[in-house]
């Protein structure tokens, strides 16, 4: 499988690529291909006077290339020009991505939690399964990834859609990667005075539960909260403390995908996790 790593030649990206532990856990989620891709602005020419753009792209590449391959990675390297999510989006349909990497960076960890433009134009339009990978900063120039085990502990969230369903299939992958797991259904605050539909929501978690079982994953547990979905997979992340948290990112028209407030990106927006999101099938 091949997946597609976008890289903005930053600190806080090489900090994710030099971390020989975030991609021995993209191994053991069946990576053995990576595509790293860096998008240049229409408006910048290598070669300009004055500029070395050209330069320095193709040292942090080469940089960023070699640190691959020395982990078993077949690497491809593509340096192209134009809207950022749009050309990683139209790579990884090119070469059949399994997944899509993208950085996702905090201010300080003091400071608010933010995801850069890209993030969450990726978010909305992605057509692949996209990891957030989580990187603080340290200090001025200091970077480090949040969690370089990515897997180790998923959490996921389920509204049992059938794009639920879709990032359940995730653990096809994540088995080999995931030591421990937790499956949440956050239930709206009507369904508290009713007994039989909660413990039918458990007993559907813990069919699912049964399955990572048989897959290999033997530390599951299962989880149901009752309130606003989006603060309730937060303070569900903040108890059981995932490395990453795994959620369905629901379908939208080709207008209506562009607004912003849906939980899946407001989750990856505030979440300390990484973020693993499985857009809907494209229809046609």
């Amino acid at each position: 499988m091949r997946a597609v790593l976008a890289t903005d030649l930053s600190d806080a990206m090489k900090a994710a690529i030099d971390s020989r532990i975030c991609l021995e856990c993209l191994g053991r989620y069946g990576i053995t291909g990576i595509d790293l891709v860096t998008v240049t602005s229409p408006n910048v020419t290598a070669g300009m006077p004055g500029s070395d753009v050209g330069a320095r792209t193709k040292r942090v590449l080469e940089r960023h290339e070699a640190a691959l391959e020395a982990e078993g990675f077949d690497v491809d390297v593509h340096v192209v020009r134009g809207t950022p999510h749009r050309r990683i989006n139209g790579l990884a349909d090119r070469v059949d991505a399994s997944l899509v990497i993208v950085g996702s960076r905090g201010k300080s960890p003091l400071e608010e939690r933010f995801i850069g433009g890209t993030a969450r134009d990726m978010i909305r339009t992605a057509t692949r399964p996209l990891l957030l990978e989580r990187i603080r900063r340290e200090s001025e120039d200091d970077y480090e990834v949040a969690h370089e085990h990515l897997f180790q502990r998923v959490m996921y969230a389920t509204d049992f859609s059938e794009n639920a369903e879709r990032a359940f299939e995730q653990f096809r992958h994540l088995k080999h990667a995931t030591q421990e797991a937790t499956l949440l259904h956050v239930a709206p605050p009507e369904r508290r005075s009713d007994p039989e539909a909660v413990e039918d929501v458990g007993g559907r978690l813990e069919e699912l539960a049964d399955e990572l079982r048989e897959k290999g994953v033997d530390d599951v547990q299962t989880m149901v909260r009752t309130g606003e979905a989006t603060e309730e997979i937060l303070a569900a992340e903040a108890d059981v403390e995932p490395t990453t948290v795994l959620m369905g990112a629901r379908g939208r028209s080709r207008i209506r995908r562009l607004l912003v407030g849906s939980t899946s990106e407001t989750v990856a927006a505030r979440s300390d996790s990484n973020v693993l999101l499985v857009p809907p099938t494209r229809q046609g």
